[in-house]
């Protein structure tokens, strides 16, 4: 079974322009919970523009289906994240500055930074996830170095799907292959939505899950969270 898992970034983005707790982050996560959601991510950066640590700390006590916390591997972060032990850790190559997540690592380059730390997590008894580029060396490498799983980075993906969605699928078939392949776990997220999502479930059938964040707190706007919440489930399905 695909999972999904909502990222309430822009949810704190929203609040944080009040300077206020409208809206609450934490409701609006068991409100995803309770619409069917199996997962919350959130992605802490440093300047707290969206998730503070104060949110970290709040959601790993309310949240009840599985807590994936995404970020650069600072110092800082790491202390985080061990402390309040997620069920998942999901590292990204991100500047400290960066709008967004905008490539994947170069796992082979970065081998002798990542495997320290993959094993620290690990130790931790933290499910680790590498976010890549759609490439089997780049997975295997991954899972070389100990991680659980990787995060395939989507966009390009969607932004080729509506001009030709087979050209767009087809560098992740053979990067899926190369994580079942590996014995670790497949997830795959960055500007999923209801048009491209289903398509790639279908050709990535051991997909284990799916991370959605602007899209998903978008359309809420349009069609109320239980709503959205069903129609990106039925993608999955």
């Amino acid at each position: 079974m695909t999972r999904l898992s909502v990222n309430i970034n822009k949810v704190a983005t929203l609040r944080n322009a009040r300077g206020e707790n409208v809206p609450d982050v934490v409701e609006f996560a068991l409100a995803c919970e309770r619409a069917g959601a199996q997962g919350i991510t959130v992605h802490p950066r440093p300047d707290e523009r969206h998730i503070t640590r104060a949110d970290v700390y709040e959601l790993r006590r309310a949240v009840n289906t599985e807590f994936n916390i995404e970020g650069y591997p600072s110092p800082d972060f790491l202390k985080l994240v061990i402390e309040v032990n997620p069920d998942q850790v999901t590292l990204v190559p991100d500047a400290p500055d960066a709008i967004t997540s905008s490539a994947g690592w170069d796992v082979k380059g970065e081998a002798e930074f990542l495997a320290p730390i993959i094993e620290r997590l690990r130790s931790a008894g933290i499910r680790t996830s590498v976010f890549v580029e759609p490439d089997p060396a780049q997975v295997k490498e991954a899972a070389r170095l100990g991680a659980d799983r990787v995060e395939l980075y989507t966009k390009p993906y969607a932004d080729l799907f509506p001009l030709d969605p087979d050209k767009a699928i087809a560098p992740y078939i053979p990067a899926a292959k190369a994580a079942v392949d590996s014995g670790i776990g497949l997830n795959a997220g960055h500007d999923l939505n209801t048009h491209n999502l289903h398509f790639l479930y279908r050709r990535l059938p051991r997909l284990d899950e799916v991370s959605i964040g602007h899209a998903l707190i978008s359309d809420c706007l349009y069609w109320g969270l239980d709503e959205t919440i069903k129609r990106y489930l039925n993608c999955i399905r």
